[in-house]
């Protein structure tokens, strides 16, 4: 049985970002339950502000076709997603703006489509950043896409992690677990998965 092929990324490209160290929590424990794990970061896919007219002009930038390819290529999605104002962050919406575009010959939200994902989000204040993944789970699944229902929200984040990046709190690990297993278990179940 071939492993589910798995991207995990942050809608952060601050280099200490929260969302980047939930990340790699996310990566490992993905790899102990059985994933092909693919972590990318937005800085290495660059794309402006999504304009009709830019669209129109040159087609989709070099990063957004880029992106829209590994996504493509995904059973499933891990997104650590920052709270901004109540919901996700402008970067994380421009990459997907970007990448639900289709190209010439290309069905509509084809990067999308048939995919599974979990979110996950973490903040200093005491919400751990639920209010923007609702936002995002509605974007997502408006999309096409299975949004598992476990999510991880790590409430006081600045004291959430130890020394080696891992989650300090029970809870928090427990919740990272749970929402992983769901997340693998969506994928396998799903038509034309590559672990089906």
């Amino acid at each position: 049985m071939e492993k589910p092929k798995i991207l995990v990324f942050a809608g952060s490209t601050r280099k200490d970002s929260l969302h980047r160290k939930l990340v790699q929590v996310a990566a490992a424990e993905l790899r102990r339950a059985g994933a092909d794990v693919t972590v990318a970061d937005l800085r290495d896919y660059p794309m402006p502000l999504y304009h009709g007219d830019l669209e129109a002009a040159e087609g989709l930038p070099q990063g957004a076709k880029a992106f829209k390819e590994l996504v493509r290529g995904q059973d499933g999605i891990v997104i650590a997603s920052p709270e901004y104002n109540g919901s996700f962050s402008a970067l994380l919406k421009n990459a997907i703006d970007w990448i639900s575009r289709p190209e010439t010959g290309e069905p509509r939200l084809a990067a999308f489509r048939g995919k599974t994902a979990a979110l996950l989000s973490a903040s200093p204040g005491p919400g751990g950043g639920h209010r923007g993944l609702r936002h995002l789970r509605e974007l997502l699944e408006m999309m096409g896409v299975k949004v598992v229902a476990s999510q991880v929200t790590v409430a006081r984040a600045m004291e959430a992690f130890d020394a080696d990046g891992r989650l300090a709190r029970p809870e928090d690990a427990e919740a990272m677990r749970r929402t992983i297993g769901e997340l693998m278990e969506a994928v396998r179940q799903q038509p034309g998965a590559a672990a089906a």
